[in-house]
């Protein structure tokens, strides 16, 4: 494991990824709910919510367009490694 990450043959990456959606995610809900407790408005309130429900779903989108990359890398090294003894 340690061989692989210390010349690069495994990705940490996408690792940190998913750690950087889950803290994006508990921030943007707790915003959320700031957002519904500090105005005393029904547009605070209805913000929050809409904080609440699309902050953590455009998280997620963006953090998988950037994850779709390394899966691309993998998927490219399972190829060369599968065809490199043919050539």
């Amino acid at each position: 494991m340690l061989n692989k990450l210390l010349f690069f043959d495994s990705m940490i990456t996408p690792k940190i990824i998913q750690l950087i959606f889950w803290i994006a995610s508990v921030l943007i809900i707790l915003s959320g709910f700031g957002i519904m407790a500090a105005g005393n408005t029904l547009w605070a309130f209805l913000l929050g919510l809409l904080v609440i429900f699309l902050g953590p779903l455009l998280v997620r989108v963006w953090c998988e367009i950037l994850i779709v990359k390394f899966k691309i890398n993998e998927n490219l090294q399972i190829l060369k490694d599968k065809y490199s003894g043919e050539m």
